[in-house]
């Protein structure tokens, strides 16, 4: 497990740390306030065996250096997933925000809430609350947000993350959490062989820079059909564009029967192989599956004995539609004044035979 001294360290004035939550099943998980990122969670095999399923580094000094992959396990935002030329109009003004990724707007910018030191209100043995005020201007994006995200660790093997958020002006928000997910332990081989089930009969279409069209299409007899628990490697190599456009899965897909501030289970994903088993919950709309296809090999693994691969692991991101504010036919994503932006997410763990 990760070592609390290899988390400690001042930063820009600011303290950073890691905080440790543990069930009475023996699930550990491990949260920095540097991005307020999950950098471990530690949970049980079909034989009690414990790994570490989320993949990350083992010093906030690597997080720090900012060279390999900069997402996890982090909070995304202010605006998680993509925003077309970083181009928002509000009412009558124009805000343009920072672009990272092929001149749109990727995860909240050059420096989203990732790559900022959170302030820890409270932190127990079960769960650690964080906070940050992101100021008016950061990134571009209008109004002083306050965030709110706390992460519980529940005796039902569940983690249980929440987020709310205020503003004193208008503002687009969409936040996320964005672990990168093996479920035979990080480094432990690719994720073609886990089985993914998606509770959405629709799913949005994207261009070249994975920026959505604006169409919501059909999964029908096409290799997005996640209805009924389906191998992820088994369709990957299917003659469609959109697979080809994203070199794999990237895609956001509608949930079915969604309904505001309703929970539901929205995603199951399980390896034969360790028999552990994940449920995702959510009050979203959408969900992000991303199937690892960036991953190069040149990240060495936590535990130090293998690296990150293609396809070593997936994302599963509750959250609002990608570029929503250029689509007003996807669910609005403003946020005024008076009014509370919230966002529950929940990754249960049970296993299978």
């Amino acid at each position: 497990m990760l070592k609390l001294t290899d988390f400690e360290t001042n930063h820009n004035g600011q303290h950073i740390a890691l905080y440790t939550l543990r069930n009475s099943h023996g699930l550990v998980a491990s949260v920095t306030n540097f991005g307020a990122r999950l950098a471990e969670l530690w949970v049980p095999d079909r034989k009690g065996k414990l790994a570490d399923i989320v993949l990350g580094y083992n010093s906030i000094a690597q997080y720090l250096d900012n060279r390999g992959e900069r997402f996890l396990g982090a909070i995304c935002g202010r605006y998680a997933n993509r925003i077309a030329h970083g181009h928002l109009i509000i009412g009558s003004k124009v805000y343009q925000l920072s672009t990272n990724d092929h001149g749109n707007t990727l995860h909240g910018g050059t420096r989203g809430l990732d790559s900022v030191v959170w302030t820890v209100v409270e932190a127990d043995d079960s769960h650690v609350l964080l906070r940050y005020l992101s100021p008016d201007g950061e990134e571009g994006f209008p109004g002083n947000l306050a965030i709110d995200v706390c992460y519980k660790l529940t005796d039902d093997n569940a983690l249980d993350i929440t987020f709310s958020a205020n503003t004193d002006q208008p503002t687009h928000v969409n936040l996320t959490h964005h672990s990168f997910f093996n479920l035979r332990g990080e480094g432990n081989g690719n994720i073609n062989g886990h089985r993914l089930t998606i509770r959405a009969s629709r799913y949005l279409p994207v261009d070249s820079n994975l920026i959505p069209t604006g169409e919501v299409a059909s999964v029908k007899d096409t290799p997005m059909d996640f209805r009924s628990p389906s191998l992820i490697g088994n369709r990957l190599h299917d003659n469609c564009e959109q697979l080809a456009l994203a070199g794999g899965y990237d895609h956001c897909w509608m949930l079915d029967d969604w309904q505001p501030r309703q929970m539901q289970l929205a995603a199951t994903v399980e390896d034969s192989f360790s028999g552990r088993h994940m449920d995702v919950l959510t009050d979203q709309p959408a969900i992000q599956f991303y199937g690892g296809n960036f991953f190069d090999g040149e990240t060495v693994s936590k535990d130090g004995r293998a690296t990150y691969d293609h396809r070593g692991a997936l994302a599963l991101e509750t959250q609002q539609c990608p570029d929503a504010p250029h689509h007003p036919q996807f669910p609005s994503t403003m946020l005024s004044p008076g009014e509370t932006y919230s966002h529950r997410c929940i990754y249960r763990f049970t296993t299978i035979d």
